[in-house]
């Protein structure tokens, strides 16, 4: 009945009996709809599926039905509530699941002011509820369906706890097995366990995308080709490729954390494995961001 799990995020909202959830997700060409109403449903709450759009109707719907709570994009409910405002109308919305984008800390303040408690989750079509935020707010909670890896990108190669990596998750729903199936999401796991007293692994959220692929000087460099290049040598063990411009031509600087001292000796490497000539610089190891970028393109586009 709740094929996507989502009904444990809304519980932890504090959605259950006697809310009535106003599910701004579209249900057309898109499963959110369906993905949030069955969450809903799990966990005893009434539906209104109002979808999006129609500002005034839906402040009108929330009014007349007695909604308590709101499913949605982040902030598409800041929308509905300016509208509420503009025409007079208080609304009995206290409780709010979001998803389908980033909750910013802003506002999700503005949501607090108003006394409406904001919950994130991510959850994809595919493998439905990944991980959700509790009442805690110290990063996401993983499913207890789920099986979370954190990667290097480009590789399938598991990074360090608490290093940043792409996101992979096995999920064995009989009707859609899925195993090692690549988000494209950064993320690194959180250490310990929730304050609110779920014990399962945590992640820090959303922390930009995978797919880093950059184009320089015409040609493509992508993750897979760095993660070759770390691999070829055994003393060197993080590679980060930076894209820049001057004289208005594309220059590439690849930063190798190595113990090796001979920045030239690396450089045949680079050619033979980026397809292209680049600057080499060394670093000490440990000290390149961890931010789980390999390919960072600092050119501006403005």
């Amino acid at each position: 009945p709740d094929w996507w799990r989502m009904g444990r995020f809304l519980h932890a909202v504090g959605i259950g009996e006697g809310d009535i959830v106003q599910n701004c997700f579209g249900y057309h060409l898109t499963p959110a709809g369906m993905i949030f109403e069955s969450g809903a449903r799990a966990v005893g709450a009434a539906v209104l599926p109002a979808g999006t759009g129609q500002t005034e109707l839906q402040v009108i719907a929330a009014r007349d039905i007695g909604t308590t709570a709101y499913a949605g994009t982040p902030d598409y409910l800041k929308i509905i509530l300016e509208k509420a405002d503009e025409m007079g109308v208080t609304l009995g919305i206290t409780k709010a699941a979001v998803g389908g984008g980033a909750l910013f800390p802003s506002l999700r303040d503005y949501y607090a002011a108003r006394g409406i408690t904001c919950l994130q989750s991510y959850a994809t079509a595919d493998l439905g509820n990944i991980a959700y935020e509790s009442r805690a707010a110290e990063g996401m909670i993983v499913d207890e369906n789920v099986i979370i890896e954190i990667v290097t990108p480009g590789t399938g190669s598991p990074v360090a706890p608490g290093e940043v990596g792409e996101v992979v998750v096995t999920t064995l729903n009989p009707d859609y097995p899925l195993i090692r199936f690549a988000t494209g999401d950064l993320s690194a796991v959180l250490p310990g366990a929730s304050p609110c007293g779920r014990t399962n692994m945590r992640i820090k959220g959303w922390m930009g995308r995978a797919d880093q692929t950059t184009k320089i000087k015409g040609m493509f460099v992508r993750p897979e080709q760095v993660a070759a290049l770390v691999a070829n040598h055994p003393e060197v063990t993080k590679a980060r490729v930076v894209a820049s411009r001057a004289n208005e031509q594309d220059v590439m600087t690849v930063h190798l954390e190595t113990t090796g001292d001979d920045a030239d000796s690396y450089g045949a490497s680079v050619a033979a494995l980026l397809k292209l000539k680049g600057k080499v610089v060394l670093a000490a190891p440990g000290s390149l961001p961890n931010d789980g970028l390999v390919i960072e393109d600092q050119r501006s586009y403005d």
